[in-house]
């Protein structure tokens, strides 16, 4: 199986106030098409922005990050806006939904920037809602949503563009116990058709059903 994520000697540090902070030490890692990977490890350690530099949310000091096949630091801003917006899916644990936009419009923003049609956004995104248990749900607000269904929206969204890897950021981590399983059982039929899923989590229940744990301590793989 081919690698669809290759990482090489990855560091990043940031300023806290005039304090460096070093966030990455040196991580190298391949995760393989298909996978289903749980990155664990204590907090403040380096999980969320191994997350954020796989997606080119963030730029690292040094080393490389290759997402099916291309050297994401390399591109100009706008290939990179373009290329995430394409190849890659984001859910994060606050939703980050518009809340003046319908359920509906929220999943098509992905697709905006990709220029795919108005109508064929539109049907696309009530496939996704319906694919989610939200298809009654498509002219309502987020604020008229509970915490679990915010959530599938926001996969719904992810989904949008067809990427090939969903990087996801505790994303039940401010869910009930009901909702959550509801958000992974979503998750496991996601990775039952072979989407590459890379979770952040703190869960032990989340990563007891990966194939492959990836842990971060002091910045380092915990190996």
């Amino acid at each position: 199986m081919s690698n669809i994520i290759e990482i090489k000697n990855l560091h990043k540090t940031y300023l806290k106030g005039v304090v460096p902070t070093k966030a990455l030490r040196g991580v190298s890692l391949d995760i393989s098409a298909g996978t289903f990977a749980c990155i664990t490890g204590p907090s403040g350690h380096g999980k969320s922005t191994l997350l954020h530099l796989m997606g080119g949310l963030d730029k690292p000091d040094t080393g490389s990050v290759h997402v099916a096949g291309q050297e994401i630091y390399q591109l100009p801003d706008k290939e990179l806006a373009r290329f995430r917006a394409e190849k890659l899916g984001f859910v994060f644990q606050f939703f980050n939904l518009l809340h003046n936009l319908s359920v509906l419009e929220n999943v098509q923003i992905p697709m905006m920037f990709t220029k795919v049609p108005k109508e064929k956004q539109e049907e696309i995104a009530l496939k996704l809602l319906t694919s989610v248990g939200l298809k009654d749900k498509v002219r309502s607000r987020a604020t008229e949503l509970s915490g679990g269904q915010m959530q599938r929206v926001a996969i719904a969204r992810a989904l949008a563009n067809d990427p090939e890897v969903l990087l996801m950021d505790e994303p039940t981590g401010n869910l009930d116990s009901s909702a959550e399983k509801e958000v992974m059982d979503i998750v496991g039929r996601l990775h039952e058709k072979g989407k590459t899923i890379i979770i952040v989590t703190h869960e032990e229940e989340i990563s007891r059903k990966a194939q492959r744990i990836i842990r971060i301590k002091d910045g380092c793989l915990d190996l």
